[in-house]
């Protein structure tokens, strides 16, 4: 069973007149990957705190599985924290107890007999590929299993909602891919809502099915994720993409391929639907254009294509101009005609 989460005109100030949250709307749907992305500061963490129960909205709404948390009371709240698992960017795992006792202790907490606690916490290790490692200490693992760790304990008291709090930011690439692995999983396979607020656009490109890009407690784009990629509204979250995506050269680099390239540069984006390249050859043969392919690159945002190529092109000025708009093309350079 699952649960969604939702967040209606929330805004949460501390003393001092701290507004670290700012009129938040967000839906995330039951059995969805959803991400929160954006800088330190941007309110980020204190949104997570809120949809767990530990703070408090200033005003506004926080609904987990259709309840309001803020009109609960602590008797109430209790075991709808049970449904809320947490894992955390520094595992924040006790390093008095070995593996087992970690994945043990909230089922211990929740009232679980011995045996039976013990059962669900050797078949929650052998989920995350720690089958065997249940008597070892967290300080002779790598920082990968400490995560699996982590998320075999978040994991034990079967949560319909998973909230990552920076998971993979102290891990390396490769550690980082087997966890979002990992993390999709425990979406597919046991169907559990994820919410993550992370400041790596990689994550969300690898994981969700939405995002939400926060900047100054507030939302300033929402969507589904390709769509977010793709056609980016605000700067904030242009500069995300192009630090997920590495498909369009940045200035240092246009001004080196301008002095090599005199003809005119364009980026052409390279969107699922769009016909972008598809008709180069003919736009290029009517118009007596030649091009060289300066820089680019193309991948995958939940298996469609999206990415851009810089090409040189080289003609008259009127020509070098039908082609640019017969791709779609912007402009990277004033250099033009021949």
């Amino acid at each position: 069973m699952t649960a969604g989460v939702e967040l209606r005109d929330v805004h949460k100030e501390f003393p001092g007149g701290t507004r670290a949250v700012d009129g938040v709307s967000l839906s995330v749907e039951a059995g969805a990957v959803f991400g929160v992305v954006g800088h330190s500061g941007a309110g980020k963490s204190t949104l997570l705190r809120l949809v767990n129960g530990l703070e408090e909205p200033t005003s506004g709404s926080v609904l987990v599985d259709g309840q309001d948390l803020a009109t609960l009371g602590e008797r109430r709240l209790r075991p709808i924290r049970r449904d809320i698992g947490m894992i955390f960017q520094q595992f924040n795992l006790f390093r008095s107890r070995t593996v087992l006792g970690n994945v043990l202790y909230p089922l211990r907490l929740a009232g679980m007999n011995r045996a039976a606690a013990r059962s669900r916490a050797e078949e929650t290790l052998d989920f995350v590929g720690l089958s065997g490692h249940g008597g070892r200490y967290p300080e002779q693992l790598s920082g990968g299993q400490r995560q699996r760790v982590g998320i075999a304990r978040a994991l034990a008291t079967r949560p319909k909602v998973l909230l990552c709090d920076e998971a993979t930011s102290a891990l390396d690439p490769q550690t980082t891919g087997e966890v979002l692995a990992l993390l999709r999983r425990v979406n597919r396979e046991l169907g559990v809502t994820i919410v993550l607020i992370t400041h790596e656009m990689e994550v969300v490109r690898t994981l969700c099915d939405r995002v939400a890009v926060m900047e100054d407690g507030r939302v300033v784009e929402n969507g589904e994720v390709y769509e977010v990629f793709a056609r980016p509204g605000h700067p904030t979250t242009s500069a995300f993409v192009r630090s997920a995506l590495h498909s369009e050269p940045d200035a240092a680099l246009l001004e080196r391929l301008g002095a090599r390239h005199p003809g005119r540069l364009v980026n052409v984006p390279i969107v699922d639907g769009a016909p972008a390249l598809d008709g180069l050859s003919a736009l290029l043969r009517e118009h007596a254009v030649d091009f060289t392919l300066v820089h680019g690159g193309v991948g995958e945002v939940r298996g469609r294509p999206l990415g851009s190529v810089t090409l040189e092109l080289r003609g008259s000025a009127a020509a070098v101009d039908a082609v640019a708009h017969g791709l779609g093309a912007q402009a990277r350079s004033k250099a033009g005609a021949r």
